[in-house]
């Protein structure tokens, strides 16, 4: 289990080893200095946000073995970049998010009640 805290101020929780996700691929959400990106947020992705992704210019669906990355589908969870997660939810587009999972510095761009609305498991 991971020293990191989720939103919650608990420990965080791993978010997925099947797709292997996190930016270390070690399946956390954590934060790390070299994570310019951010990915802090557990998402339950949707087709909705896939092809939301996809017309930003990050196509999560498409498998690319040769970096291991199989490609996502709908009900997988993933980590997210907050920033990304935070456009998608101004569009209308925000996957369900996993508390738990999801990393203690997503606060400082999302507030814990919105996240708390996308909520996959309670409270």
């Amino acid at each position: 289990m991971s020293k990191q805290s989720n939103v919650l101020g608990t420990p965080l929780q791993k978010c997925s080893t099947q797709p292997l996700t996190g930016f270390m691929r070690d399946g956390y959400c954590s934060c790390c200095a070299g994570d310019h990106g951010l990915h802090t947020v557990c998402a339950s992705v949707t087709a909705e946000f896939l092809e939301f992704s996809r017309s930003r210019g990050n196509d999560l669906s498409t498998p690319h073995p040769e970096y291991g990355f199989p490609g996502l589908k709908p009900g997988d969870c993933w980590c997210l970049c907050v920033t990304r997660w935070v456009e998608a939810y101004q569009s209308g587009s925000a996957p369900k998010v996993h508390l738990e999972a999801t990393h203690l510095s997503a606060l400082e761009y999302i507030d814990l009640e919105t996240l708390k609305e996308f909520a996959t498991e309670p409270s």
